[in-house]
């Protein structure tokens, strides 16, 4: 897999009949490694390890309702009172982050109401302050540590 512009780490990558599965620390189990979940995984280390999000407060891959559709967010962390902090969407190294991309996380951000959006490709991130009462956003130049949000 592609070396990636987050922190290297050892993740724990095994093989099951022909697939390469990596172990999810946040769902506990293994799922299959593919360019998204590489990218998926590197973030998420990043974010505990790098910037003190506790592991109780990140969820990974679920269900949200938009319009009677279900979409499925990558990441989802809480603040210390279970309100959404930060949505995150993980690409391949190979998407480029594209006005399409910004769109789809706040399209899920509409359901969320997270007060930080992040898109990333491993390669690069992009990270925005959302104001859910009135709809404006301000390009933030760093993903802030736990301790300051």
């Amino acid at each position: 897999m592609q070396e990636l512009k987050l922190p290297l780490f050892n993740i724990r990558i095994n093989k099951l009949s022909d697939k390469l599965m990596v172990f999810d620390p946040i769902r506990k189990k293994n799922v299959m490694l593919t360019p998204e979940e590489w990218v998926r995984q590197h973030f998420i280390n990043y974010l505990i390890n790098h910037l003190g999000y506790p592991k109780s407060l990140i969820k990974v891959e679920f269900s949200i309702k938009y319009n009677q559709l279900s979409k499925r967010p990558d990441i989802l962390v809480f603040d210390k009172d279970g309100s959404p902090l930060i949505i995150i969407e993980c690409k391949s190294t190979k998407i480029k982050l594209s006005q399409d991309v910004l769109e789809q996380i706040a399209v899920y951000n509409k359901t969320v109401q997270a007060k930080y959006c992040i898109v990333t490709n491993g390669l690069n991130h992009i990270c925005w302050t959302q104001n859910n009462s009135n709809g404006s956003t301000d390009f933030i130049n760093s993903i802030p540590l736990y301790n300051e949000t």
